[in-house]
């Protein structure tokens, strides 16, 4: 015989029951018996199992095997009261004695829950019967020194946290409650889960325990179910067994529950309920079940169960009244007659459930553990060739034990089953949506799975357009603590409040974000820029100052017709070279001024077009080498001035100074020290074309790297010194008396190109892009035409329009007339001096 223990019933246990609870009889101390129908179907699956065994003629030979089967009440007194009557037998309650006789138990099977796992071992285990239970795996049941006569069958639970969360992420919750029994094992699972959810950036709303010892649910407050219903969350989940979470059934508010979306674990059946009403409150709920096989043959057994063919069997016969609402002799109600039709798959989900559940499951492995040991103690009873009969062969439950904990087989679903509970496997949970219209039509049909053991990204599977979200969401319902950022948003942590409540703020200039709530803006990559709307990168479009652009024409029209006009200035001065003007100024110094001019002007096309390497190569270096000439040049011409007054006595060796020999070599060495400067930068630091992603937004500008900035500002700084001592002599010698004294001319055109290129520093270095080509470019036309205009329009000017006073007479007149207004008279003549010059 196999003791087991099921929950059948659902009672509530009187409040005044005391210490002498054994004196009056069950009945009297319960109220509110109800039958937990939906629990008949581990009954039947005990039926049904112990028929196929004894059927088989290679399990058991020569020996039948039966059952006991008793009611558990969750509580404290009534199930140690059902144990201790089993063990006495016969209904009596004697401790210490056993009126079974020959019909003696090896082994039991029950603990729905681990309390009553708890409850029932704590008498049984006096007597070391082995106690198989088929509720949810309890790690704390495993503890061999507490319970060593204690087997769990169900399997382990230890992902049900991850595939929970895999469904928050899925559907993209954050702010969800969470609603779990107050035990050790409640309290391990919240552990699991709420670390689980910090990890995947979910929050917690609120946590509720329910009291294990809360039993009588209709005497319940509503205090806990204010609370849930009063959270801010719209998904709730909630784990749990059936018994200590029917207090959600009896205390629920009208149509408050209807705004929640419900979450529950396999521990739970979500269609017991004590009321038909009581199902539209959790349409819509998800839940989590095991996923187990079919026991073939089970189905079929349970059509073709009747209290007819089973007639000797008191309790199916009760079911079946119950169900189907028939008349009894022994009742006064006036009940319709059971149909003769009548079937268990006719009836609602509420009553009976034609799809094998977790329990169910669970019994028939446990039933098949217990006689697969017999067998194997049978077969070595026979090899010991003793004298064996089946019918008063009964081993003693402590002789179990030792065969029982090493079995394993296959069941007739072709699952492997082991008594070892270290080798229990892994649970694996289909999602099923709850469904419910009216009393008679729910139903709980599939709309995903979770499988642990299944690679990365094909674990978790869920069908959301089958799923049913209740009465009041139409669509996939939104639990989070703030609105959601849109994509251009990144979500902004509130001080002292959980990471999932936030605001929302603009992605800040540069970055992107493309997803829904991203926490960090992301940067677009170097070739491509952010939208207006900061939600998408855009690729970037090549750009450099083109000669098409209306600013590089702009800039090439001017270059050219500088160049153009100091091309005129060169010819004239060719053309009138044997002028006193021309003469006196350093014909050769004059034409080298202008010529390098000329290049200067046309050395700033260099920067305009799209930057090659040869264009970068020589740009700069050719800039800086024009512009030393021409400035070279300019002070080559203002120290010929200085010393042609100071230093040219007559007689005088000094005179060997003023020869044209040494303004060409001051030329020459100027010019020479830049060049040198190029070659070393051309040498070790060339400049390269290069792309600069950043300056302007949506461009990349193909610009030239100067390969070394010290190297360009040295070239830079060269030609500013000598613009400085250029500015320095000249600005001295402004006052030297002379009708062609050219320091006047020279230090208002250094002042020019002094102040142009001064300006030039700071602002080259506070733009970027394509303006940093420009200023340049703008600061050599500049300064060019500074020195051009500054020096050489005065002398065309007497050239072209006043060539009377560009004679030897008049130069003569207007020395004389100048002398005569001197209080210091000159020695030297003022037409020889004019002849040198």
């Amino acid at each position: 015989m196999i003791g087991t223990f099921l929950p059948l019933y659902s009672v509530e246990v009187s409040s005044d029951i005391g210490a002498g609870f054994f004196g009056s009889k069950p009945d009297k101390d319960c109220r509110d018996y109800k039958w937990l129908y939906k629990n008949y179907q581990q009954a039947l699956m005990l039926m049904f199992v112990v028929e196929e065994i004894n059927k088989n003629p290679n399990l058991l030979p020569n020996l039948t095997l039966g059952f006991h089967l008793y009611n558990t009440y969750h509580s404290d007194e009534k199930t140690l009261e059902s144990s201790l009557r089993w063990l006495s037998g016969q209904g009596q309650l004697i401790p210490n004695y056993s009126c079974w006789g020959k019909d003696k138990a090896v082994a039991i099977i029950g603990g729905a829950t681990s309390a009553l796992s708890v409850q029932m071992g704590t008498l049984l285990e006096l007597y070391k019967y082995p106690q198989i239970t088929f509720g949810p795996f309890d790690p704390m049941l495993s503890d061999k020194v507490q319970f060593p006569s204690l087997y769990q069958m169900a399997p382990r639970d230890s992902s049900l946290h991850k595939g929970l969360v895999r469904l928050m992420t899925h559907f993209e919750w954050t702010w969800v409650g969470l609603v779990t029994v107050d035990d050790l094992r409640g309290e391990e699972f919240l552990q699991e889960l709420t670390l689980e959810m910090a990890n995947n950036g979910v929050c917690v709303s609120f946590t509720e325990k329910i009291p294990v010892s809360e039993r009588r649910h209709t005497e319940s407050h509503m205090t806990f179910m204010s609370r849930i219903m009063g959270s801010s969350s719209r998904v709730i989940f909630i784990h749990g067994d059936t018994d200590s979470l029917m207090i959600l059934r009896y205390s629920q508010f009208p149509f408050l529950a209807n705004y929640k979306v419900w979450v529950t674990t396999s521990d739970w059946d979500i269609t017991m309920r004590p009321k038909y009403i009581d199902g539209y409150y959790f349409h819509g709920a998800l839940t989590f079940s095991h996923l187990t096989s079919d026991v073939p043959g089970f189905k079929a057994f349970l059509k073709t169960v009747t209290p007819t063919k089973y007639s000797e069997d008191i309790v199916l016969k009760e079911f079946w009244h119950s169900a189907f609402r028939c008349r009894d002799e022994s009742e006064e109600l006036q009940q319709e007659e059971c149909s003769p039709n009548a079937s268990l798959e006719n009836l609602p989900l509420l009553y009976f459930d034609m799809t094998i559940s977790d329990f169910s499951y669970t019994i028939c492995n446990g039933i098949y553990a217990v006689a697969w040991t017999l067998h194997e103690m049978f077969l070595m009873e026979l090899e010991k060739k003793s004298k064996v009969e089946g019918e008063s062969w009964i081993p003693h439950p402590w002789q179990i034990h030792s065969f029982l904990k090493k079995i394993q087989f296959n069941n007739s679903g072709g699952d492997q089953v082991f008594m070892d509970e270290n080798r229990n496997p892994e649970a694996q949970y289909t999602i099923l949506n709850y469904v419910t219209f009216n009393k008679d039509a729910e139903a709980l049909k599939k709309v995903g799975q979770f499988n642990p053991k299944a690679q990365p990204g094909e674990d978790f599977a869920i069908n959301e357009e089958a799923i049913v979200w209740g009465w009041t969401f139409a669509k996939v319902p939104c639990a989070t603590c703030s609105e959601s950022c849109g994509p251009g948003f990144r979500q902004a942590p509130l001080e002292g409040q959980p990471i999932c409540c936030f605001n929302c703020s603009l992605c800040p200039e540069g970055e992107i974000s493309d997803q829904m709530n991203m926490k960090h803006c992301m940067r677009c990559p170097e070739d491509e820029y952010p939208n207006k709307e900061r939600n998408q990168c855009l690729p970037k479009t090549m750009t450099f100052l083109d000669v098409s652009e209306p600013l590089g024409m702009t800039l090439v029209c001017a270059a050219l017709s500088f160049s153009l006009m100091t091309s005129m200035v060169l010819c004239i001065f060719v053309k009138f070279q044997d002028t006193p003007i021309v003469k006196a100024n350093n014909r050769a110094l004059s034409y080298t001024l202008l010529i390098s001019l000329i290049f200067c002007f046309l050395c700033s096309l260099l920067f305009i077009g799209r930057p090659t390497a040869v264009t970068c190569l020589f740009r700069q270096t050719t800039f800086g080498i024009v512009f030393t000439v021409a400035v070279s040049s300019i002070l080559a011409k203002t120290i010929m001035v200085v010393l042609a007054f100071r230093v040219t006595i007559p007689g005088s060796r000094s005179r060997k100074w003023v020869q044209s020999r040494v303004s060409n070599s001051v030329v020459i060495i100027c010019s020479g020290i830049q060049m040198v400067l190029c070659g070393f930068w051309l040498g070790i630091f060339p400049p390269f074309p290069d792309m600069d992603p950043h300056s302007e937004p949506g461009h990349i500008i193909i610009k030239c790297n100067e390969g070394s900035d010290f190297a360009f500002y040295s070239v830079l700084g060269y030609m500013g010194f000598l613009s400085l001592c250029s500015f320095t002599v000249a600005f001295l010698a402004r006052s030297l008396p002379d009708t062609f004294n050219e320091a006047k001319f020279i230090t208002f055109s250094m002042l020019v190109f002094c102040s142009v290129w001064v300006s030039f520093l700071p602002t080259y270095q506070s733009t970027k892009g394509k303006a940093m080509v420009t200023v340049e470019i703008f600061s050599i036309l500049a300064s060019s035409a500074g020195l051009l205009s500054c020096i050489f329009i005065p002398k065309c000017y007497m050239i072209l329009l006043r060539p009377d006073k560009n004679t030897q007479e008049s130069m003569k007149n207007k020395v004389s007339s100048r002398r005569r207004k001197q209080s210091r008279s000159f020695s030297v003549n003022s037409s020889q001096r004019h002849n040198q010059f």
